[in-house]
């Protein structure tokens, strides 16, 4: 039987009881009741089984066989009876029960139907006008309901400003919008994170454009996501409150001399309070607003990555004493009858029976409504309650603390040229005319234009800000350069899209000392200061923004299109802040690379300045570009690469649920079978455990005398490490990520640091010799650590992420001497010990469902099941993966392992594979000890999808 006669028979044959049995073929009969006249059976049924199992068969049948032509001797007329009883009431039941898309008129043949019978009852028969009539009551029954409820609305009403207001406004009660949320909807492919909903990567492909603007021109992020932390108080009390979380040994704290003054913006990673170096939060950056004269109280704003922020503001409360709330104060919701308090409640108009009854034949939807006042966009965060607490004060130390976050609009430009940019689309705000001065004004620039000593601030720092137009590239100015300014809308100048480069014929006629003194010194304390530390100017700002309706108004009168607006408008001056962002600060390549400046504005201003800076023809990355930026300048990236922080723990277990949930997703001859490729971990890296394992064989054996003394519990024969494992009394300390400059510039002396694929030795300062003595003292003093590491690939190949670092034998460095070009030497293939669990559980549990299925009720009290077969007796087996809990990491494989790669691609700046990662201290310690002078630092790379080794050499860059 064809496919859609298989259809067509289901179709009619839905509605049949369960107690009728058809069979499969459409010349098939019912099968007949226990006592009818077809309970006899061919006696050549009792030889053979016949070829045709259902339903009788006329015709000479294959092999000369006939049915017998015996009659039955006698027949049981009640069951006879019962069974004719069932099959009348099935064929009258099927005849008169309808399908949900039948009608009436449908039971009547094709011959007498008309059209007209939809809606005119009486050109159907009298027998069935009574159940049409029926029908039709229910079918106006069900559309007056319909008709009651609320209408959708038309897309011209949805598109009207004031409903998207309302849209806009529901959407982010659950993720937070940036102000360029639109434009980046538009294109980039969103993700929703740490509570925001933010643009991942554009929807076109441009990753080695995106990296040309990097090394040669600009590239333009959005980092508003970032949290601000503000806090105020004595710059003692501060200090003291602050030292706890920080350690002189990972470098300047927030007592460095050049950032606390406020020229120079700082970065430190931050510990819980007196707990260095074990329990570290995360990295953040701070800036000092620049001291007032004749007074010690000082500002300080600390930017964090939003999952750090719910672990670093309990901290800082719990060090500065902020436990006392400030609530913030609630604006009152005024209603239209407050705001005209005439207007009287009658005069509304009210909806009556009558009107509402009455038909419209237009839908006409308005954005206005009576019951409240119009819908403002949401600015800041909207997720947030308005009795959310936001501020902490102490009344013994006098600390406020204040959280900033989405309060200050934050964006990033990346590049040599990022300088060019800036200079190109802002403009130093003019001062004010003297009739303005004189005149009381709502807005903050005339207030201040009143003030001499501001203007000539603000003189200054114009001028400072043209001297950077004859600066070559940003790399040039000292790290963390702080500018402050104020400029006028850029709104005001139509931009256009040219490519801003920089200006050559400005760089002879720029006094040539002062930019030096620029590109040296960096700017002058007084000059860093900047309006924008100030709540009151920031929320003014805010408020007295222009509207995009006036200012299209204004430019619709102007003579020559694309001119200048002037006059400048009273309240077009925004006050903003340039921070200078350091390039690439490791290591001897390509130094400066990636530098750029971060500008700082108050909220509501940001597709203001957005959209000017994308036309001066730069590029546009999103979270994607962010960890590449990382991952070329050799830093960790957060949370990726803080394994030891809560933040990266979360990260860790949300990538490897994401990942394993995507590796569930293919069936499971197209999984890669990682056991049978010695890959005990692909979608997460065990670094306690590797931690504890080298800290107890450095225990074991009492002296360390290098890896050669390892015996991997691997035999190579089955390739799979034995399940039983040793019973490990675990160490109650966790690991911890290695930051002590001191010790880094150590270790990576003894590394021989190299450039990229290992072509030249570095230079480095004098060092201790590495001996066993010097190594045990620096296990004893760094134990359970980790460091981060970059190898470079001496050939060809490509590391990807959780890729396993191995030590290679003394047969690799021989096979590597002989021949240069060397790939590597192969893993041989492990065997899979659990694939043939994973089948008998699914047979055990396909014969469970079965039996099940089978069982008839009430049978009894149900069977034990089988422990081999079933599915919860076993533990949660994954084909192709190690179930928990794991064996043993560092001998798992016939390499040792040291490590785990965390950021792995092919580098576009060094053009070769690169990866970032950790590895273990003692390990790569006893690894350094056991390798000749020649070799020292050279390590094996294994993708986790394949049995391939690569040479690599590894570089601890500070």
């Amino acid at each position: 039987m064809s496919a859609s006669k298989v259809k067509m028979r289901e179709k009619k044959l839905r509605n049949q009881p369960v107690s009728v049995q058809y069979s499969s073929d459409t010349r098939d009969k019912p099968a007949p009741a226990q006592g009818g006249p077809s309970d006899f059976r061919p006696s050549s049924e009792k030889l053979r089984k016949p070829s045709h199992e259902c339903g009788w068969v006329r015709g000479h049948q294959r092999g000369g066989e006939c049915y017998s032509k015996e009659m039955p001797k006698f027949i049981n007329a009640g069951a006879f009876a019962r069974v004719r009883a069932a099959e009348v009431r099935a064929m009258l039941k099927a005849v008169t029960m309808t399908t949900a898309s039948s009608h009436v008129f449908e039971a009547l043949p094709k011959h007498m139907r008309r059209r007209a019978m939809s809606h005119n009852t009486k050109r159907l028969p009298h027998r069935l006008r009574d159940v049409a009539n029926k029908m039709r009551e229910k079918s106006f029954q069900g559309a007056s309901k319909k008709k009651d409820a609320p209408k959708s609305k038309s897309r011209k009403a949805c598109r009207r400003h004031g409903n998207l207001l309302l849209e806009f406004n529901r959407r982010q009660r659950k993720n937070i919008w940036l102000e360029t949320h639109i434009w980046h909807a538009k294109r980039f492919h969103m993700v929703k994170k740490w509570g925001y909903c933010l643009g991942d990567r554009p929807t076109y492909k441009c990753y080695r454009p995106c990296y040309r603007a990097m090394s040669s021109h600009c590239l333009l992020q959005d980092l508003s996501y970032y949290c601000c932390i503000e806090l105020q108080g004595e710059e003692d009390k501060l200090l003291t409150a602050l030292s706890q979380l920080t350690s002189k040994e990972t470098g300047p704290t927030f007592a460095a001399a050049l950032c606390l003054s406020g020229c120079r913006q700082g970065s430190v990673v931050v510990y819980r309070g007196g707990q260095y170096p074990s329990q570290p939060l995360g990295p953040i950056t701070f800036l000092w607003r620049p001291r007032s004269q004749g007074s010690t109280h000082r500002q300080l704003w600390i930017w964090a990555h939003p999952t750090l922020k719910q672990d670093l503001l309990p901290e800082l409360q719990a060090v500065c004493q902020c436990c006392e709330v400030v609530l913030p104060l609630v604006e009152p919701v005024v209603t239209p009858a407050e705001v005209n308090p005439g207007l009287e409640p009658e005069s509304a108009p009210v909806n009556t029976p009558e009107t509402e009854s009455e038909p419209r034949n237009k839908r006409k939807w308005s954005c206005k409504s009576t019951s409240g006042p119009p819908a403002k966009k949401i600015l800041g965060d909207g997720t947030r309650s308005p009795s959310t607490p936001v501020t902490w004060r102490s009344s013994s130390t006098g600390i406020l603390i204040n959280d900033l976050t989405m309060e200050i609009v934050r964006y990033r430009l990346i590049g040599p040229q990022a300088h060019s940019v800036l200079s190109e689309t802002l403009e130093a705000a003019t001062d004010c005319e003297e009739v303005n001065k004189s005149q009381s004004s709502p807005f903050w620039w005339p207030q201040h234009c009143i003030d001499e000593n501001k203007m000539k601030l603000h003189q200054q720092q114009a001028d400072i800000f043209n001297l950077l137009k004859g600066v070559y590239s940003s790399g040039e100015l000292p790290s963390g350069t702080v500018l402050g300014l104020t400029v006028d809308d850029p709104r005001l100048t139509l931009p256009r899209n040219i490519k801003a480069l920089p200006p050559v014929q400005q760089v002879q006629e720029v006094d040539e000392e002062k930019r030096r003194e620029l590109m040296l010194r960096g700017v002058p304390e007084h000059c860093c200061q900047s309006f924008l530390w100030e709540q009151s100017v920031r929320d003014n700002a805010t408020h007295n923004k222009i509207s995009e309706q006036e200012l299209n108004h204004k430019r619709s009168a102007i003579l020559v299109p694309g001119s200048r607006l002037s006059p400048t408008p009273l309240q077009g001056q925004v006050p903003i802040l340039l921070v200078h962002q350091p390039g690439k600060q490791v290591g001897n390549e390509m130094s400066s690379w990636g530098c750029g400046w971060d500008l700082l504005l108050p909220k509501g201003w940001g597709m203001a300045f957005w959209v000017p800076l994308v036309y001066r023809g730069i590029r546009t990355g999103g979270l994607h570009m962010s960890l590449k930026h990382s991952q070329n300048k050799g830093a960790p990236h957060f949370p990726h690469d803080y394994p030891d922080c809560p933040a990266g723990l979360r990260f860790q277990e949300e990538l490897e649920a994401e990942l394993l949930e995507k590796f569930k997703r293919h069936p499971p001859a197209k999984r890669t079978n990682y056991i049978k490729h010695g890959c005990l971990a692909p979608f997460c890296c065990p670094w306690q455990q590797l931690a504890e394992e080298w800290e107890l064989f450095v225990k074991k054996d009492g002296e360390s005398k290098g890896v050669t003394q390892i015996q991997t519990t691997t035999e190579q024969g089955d390739g799979v490490a034995s399940e039983q494992q040793t019973a490990i009394t675990k160490p109650v300390s966790r690991f911890t990520v290695l930051r002590n400059k001191k010790s880094l510039r150590l270790l990576s002396a003894w590394c021989r640091p190299t450039t990229s694929k290992g072509q030249r030795l570095r230079r480095v300062g004098e060092a201790p010799p590495l001996s066993s003595s010097a190594v045990m003292s620096f296990i004893d003093a760094h134990q359970m650590s980790l460091v981060w590491v970059r190898l470079s690939l001496l050939s060809k190949g490509k590391p990807e992420r959780h890729a396993m670092l191995c030590v290679p034998t003394a047969e690799d460095m021989k096979s590597l001497d002989k021949d240069r070009g060397n790939g590597g030497p192969q893993e041989p293939p492990h065997r899979d010990n659990f694939k043939s669990k994973v089948k008998r559980r699914k047979k055990g549990s396909k014969k469970a469902a079965a039996s099940s299925s089978n069982k008839p009720e009430g049978s009894g009290r149900p069977s034990a099941p089988d422990p081999q077969s079933s599915p919860q007796a076993s533990p949660d087996l994954v084909l192709g993966l190690w179930p928990d809990p794991l064996p043993s990491v560092i001998s798992h494989c016939s390499r040792v392992m040291l490590g785990w790669v965390t950021q792995g691609d092919f580098s576009l700046s060094a053009g070769c594979g690169e990866a970032l990662g950790f590895v273990s201290v003692t390990g790569l310690l006893n690894t350094l000890l056991g390798q000749p002078m020649e070799h020292r630092g050279k390590l094996l790379l294994r993708n986790p999808t394949s049995l391939h080794y690569r040479f690599a050499k590894v570089n601890i860059e500070i």
